[in-house]
């Protein structure tokens, strides 16, 4: 059985028309299929940058796993998998209209253009994989109106986040990752006087940084509660990453920031994994432009045992984070600033330690098991 996998996160690229014609002249005219005994062969293709998408290399990982021939292609050719007798399975992520909305403003021309196409052509795959129930929900109503098969195929984490007994590999991890300033932190972290927080952020206006810096800001000038000191590591980079440390370094120097640091980071994949695992509370500040997706940030702090606050101004919100049982969620900076307060305090390590047992237990589904139960009798892989 041959299959092709597509991300649909992007809106129509003309490159890919002229990529799609010329396999159409020069290319074969009909897959055949394999021979008795051979393994199965899927075509994966990604609208955009598959090293931003994990869950697309994911599934290549699971097709190879599983003994199938897996072929990374850049761009999507409906009328290929027709002449040729190949499945077409459309991987939703999220929309890429209510993403070019978001910086291009709802009514731009581009918008609406990308909106169509998403509509039309996301009705012609054989079998669509979402990755929520609400977006299941949602591509079946106008104006997508998707009749074809289904399946919700829930992010998971990755076997390189799992949780750390923490110990002397955890004073290892902060000794190796933390900047060479904020290692004087290390004693007093390890000691439970210091709060880590972690944050990853893309540094873009759907992610507002905003939030998380006046949440602290409020943090540090509570003068009724006992708030922890805390060290607050943001990784990341993007555009308004400079405009943002700029923001931190004046706060820091007027005095609006004590007992907090803030300091950002860019890790290599192993020591980000590591660096979640050993931190005290997560934040998330993913807004979703469809209100049907979810962050895969979040999907790797709970892989790494860590419980999280996280924006919920959203529909899906519910189907990762569960109130008070591995999270927090909160709409803005007040609220979050409330929750830190509680969870950093010492009266909320108690409620902290719920919240990261719940953590771990939502981390220890990883995704080849949601993959082999959902996906592989899709592809055509034997039970």
């Amino acid at each position: 059985m041959a299959s092709l996998l597509v991300a649909l996160i992007g809106p129509l690229v003309l490159t890919g028309l002229a990529l799609l014609v010329t396999y159409l002249v020069l290319g074969p005219s009909r897959y055949g299929g394999p021979s008795s005994g051979k393994g199965v062969v899927v075509h994966v293709l990604v609208l955009g940058d598959i090293g931003r998408s994990p869950r697309m290399t994911y599934h290549a990982l699971s097709i190879a796993k599983h003994g199938g021939k897996v072929n990374l292609i850049g761009y999507l050719g409906n009328l290929v998998c027709r002449l040729r007798s190949t499945k077409l399975l459309i991987d939703w992520h999220n929309y890429g209209w209510t993403i070019l909305a978001s910086t291009r403003g709802p009514r731009h021309p581009l918008v609406y253009i990308a909106k169509l196409y998403e509509c039309l052509f996301g009705r012609l795959g054989d079998h669509n994989l979402t990755v929520t129930h609400a977006m299941a929900r949602q591509l079946r109503q106008p104006p997508y109106s998707i009749q074809g098969a289904m399946t919700a195929v829930h992010d998971r984490p990755s076997e390189v986040f799992k949780p750390m007994w923490w110990g002397q590999a955890r004073q290892d991890v902060l000794e190796r990752v933390l900047p060479e300033d904020q290692k004087e932190l290390v004693p007093s972290i390890m000691a439970g006087t210091t709060k880590l927080l972690v944050s990853s952020t893309s540094w873009t206006p759907d992610e507002d940084f905003g939030i998380l810096l006046d949440a602290l800001v409020a943090y540090a000038a509570d003068l009724v509660s006992e708030t922890c000191p805390v060290l607050a590591v943001i990784t990341g980079k993007g555009p308004q990453k400079d405009l943002y440390l700029q923001q931190i370094e004046e706060l820091t120097k007027s005095g609006q920031l004590p007992n907090v640091r803030i300091v950002t980071a860019f890790l290599p994949f192993e020591d980000y994994a590591k660096l979640l695992a050993c931190a005290d509370l997560g934040v998330c500040l993913h807004m979703s432009s469809s209100g049907v997706d979810l962050p895969m940030k979040v999907v790797d702090m709970f892989g790494a045992g860590l419980p999280v606050a996280a924006y919920c101004g959203y529909e899906s919100f519910g189907e990762l984070v569960k109130e008070g049982v591995n999270g927090r969620g909160f709409e803005s900076y007040g609220e979050l600033a409330i929750i830190l307060r509680t969870l950093l305090s010492p009266e909320g390590s108690g409620e902290l330690e719920v919240l990261r047992k719940g953590a771990v237990r939502e981390g220890k589904r990883r995704w080849d098991e949601e993959w082999d139960e959902k996906v592989a009798k899709i592809m055509g892989f034997a039970a």
